[in-house]
């Protein structure tokens, strides 16, 4: 994959999972308006988080960073990669099925788990009902999941990257119903849960079978190529799990705070856009590249690979995440206060905006990062550094919280991602070239934080100004999207006058991103 095939990879999937993220918003939006920050949305928030945390551990996670290498490798070396993927494909269905039937029964004990703060409350009974009616969503969405890793090692990112727009065109349809008919509406949602995740996985079965790699399932057995897949995806699975005790450990210490998950969830909704849109599809399409790579033994190819997928991670995340900490509240407001979402729910949500906009960058530069790895089947490593940064986690989220309250688990959350990142780029040292950035990525790396600092320098004295405008009723709206305009413009002349990044860096990404959906 070149250079700016790459990068218009990177936009396909970006582009899809930005239009996912701006339907989960809207979501959130409608949901909050609704019912507000109170009982129904809480039990909400821990139900749909449950299998949502269990399919980042065995599918996204621990499943996909094991698989993806070994079927992008065998469809290199011209191998029959169908085989090893029905075989994969039973063996993951298989423990799911179980794990489904398991938690069913054990269902308010892994509430308990996830929100013990909740015990003896509204919320408790809430998220145990909701979570058994959203549970079995994970069976389907990581059959998904293995199925988009599937296709984007064949270089085909539009069908994965457009499954997610399913579930929020779902949830949201289901909301606006809800409402329209007069219908329960936390009931509506989250029975649409589980619809979404079979018809995400349909989506994704119909691709593949036109790409030519049609699933079936067999009967699983453990081959060669399973023991293999097994040896590398237990490591990335603790690797996977400790990643979601850091969530878990945060969302224990907000469920004694009240309304506190809420307010992180809602936050970390707005965080999640520009990761997901940055971060996620650059992991998407970096990892089957450097894989195939690596097999063709293309150091010089895999360095350029990695460090332009580094320098399109910082030149969209960094100014994202200073106009999170500068402006946090004028985006909250506009967005999410109204009806029973109250003034103080808006401050409270700002606030972990910031903190959270503080680690976005180490965020993505994790998704950056960790394919160097996963790419050379080592799993291990990933995992050792996950366990530090847990304990880094674990200490300031419970050590500080007596302190500072229900924001610990936020900063938190950020300070270990840092320790993350760190420990990564320590760990690359020992990989030679295909691990380090080149010189282009260094001498733009700064240009682009000085140009994310300018917009800053704008940003906040405008929003001053517009105070008024941002919170009318009627103008808001188009107000903070000029308020965003004026940062983004801002941003991309300073960027530019000093050599951060070129013009034709976007265009040529974008035309070819547009090349690759109607071609």
């Amino acid at each position: 994959m070149t250079p700016i095939r790459l990068a218009s990879g990177i936009f396909t999937v970006g582009l899809w999972t930005l239009l996912s993220r701006v339907l989960g918003l809207a979501r959130d939006i409608i949901l909050l308006g609704t019912i507000g920050t109170g009982p129904v949305y809480e039990a909400f928030i821990v139900a749909f988080r449950l299998p949502n945390m269990f399919r980042r551990f065995f599918a996204e996670g621990a499943f996909n960073m094991a698989f993806v290498p070994i079927f992008s490798k065998k469809l290199e070396a011209g191998e029959d990669a169908t085989d090893f993927m029905n075989q994969a494909f039973a063996g993951l269905a298989t423990i799911l099925i179980v794990l489904t039937l398991i938690a069913q029964a054990a269902m308010p004990w892994l509430i308990l788990a996830l929100a013990s703060g909740f015990k003896g409350q509204e919320q408790f009974s809430l998220a145990v009902e909701f979570g058994r009616i959203t549970f079995p969503y994970i069976l389907f969405i990581s059959l998904a999941a293995l199925l988009s890793g599937v296709l984007n090692a064949a270089g085909r990112f539009t069908e994965s990257a457009a499954a997610p727009v399913v579930l929020n065109i779902l949830l949201v349809g289901a909301l606006l119903l809800a409402g329209y008919l007069g219908y329960d509406v936390g009931r509506m949602l989250v029975w649409s849960v589980p619809v979404a995740g079979v018809a995400q996985f349909m989506l994704l079965f119909l691709a593949a079978r036109k790409a030519g790699m049609p699933v079936r399932y067999v009967r699983p057995r453990m081959s060669k190529d399973m023991r293999r897949l097994i040896r590398v995806a237990i490591p990335a699975a603790m690797a996977g799990g400790v990643v979601q005790l850091n969530l878990l450990v945060g969302q224990q210490v907000a469920s004694y705070f009240d309304r506190a998950v809420g307010w992180l969830f809602t936050a970390d909704r707005l965080y999640q856009l520009p990761l997901g849109v940055v971060g996620i599809a650059i992991s998407v399409v970096l990892l089957p590249d450097l894989s195939r790579r690596l097999r063709a033994n293309d150091i010089d190819g895999s360095r350029n690979a990695l460090s332009r997928a580094g320098e399109i991670a910082l030149a969209l995340t960094v100014p994202c995440a200073v106009a999170l900490v500068v402006i946090p509240l004028p985006i909250v407001s506009v967005l999410f206060e109204r009806g029973a979402a109250r003034p103080e729910d808006s401050r409270a949500i700002a606030l972990a905006v910031a903190v959270y906009g503080a680690g976005l960058p180490a965020f993505v530069l994790q998704k950056v990062l960790q394919p160097i790895y996963f790419a050379r089947e080592n799993t291990r490593s990933p995992f050792n550094y996950a366990i530090v940064a847990m304990i880094a986690n674990a200490v300031l989220a419970i050590g500080l919280a007596p302190v500072i309250g229900w924001i610990a688990a936020a900063l938190a959350t950020t300070v270990a991602a840092w320790v993350m990142v760190v420990l990564l780029v320590r760990g690359t040292r020992q990989m030679g070239d295909i691990a380090r950035f080149d010189d282009r990525f260094h001498k733009r790396n700064w240009r682009i934080i000085l140009a994310s600092a300018v917009m800053g320098a704008v940003l906040w004295p405008v929003s001053q100004l517009m105070t008024g405008w941002l919170h009318s009723d009627f103008i808001r709206y188009p107000a903070l999207f000029l308020l965003i305009a004026i940062g983004s413009l801002t941003y991309f002349v300073a960027g530019t006058v000093i050599g951060a990044f070129s013009l034709s860096d976007f265009r040529n990404a974008v035309s070819r991103g547009n090349k690759a959906k109607t071609g």
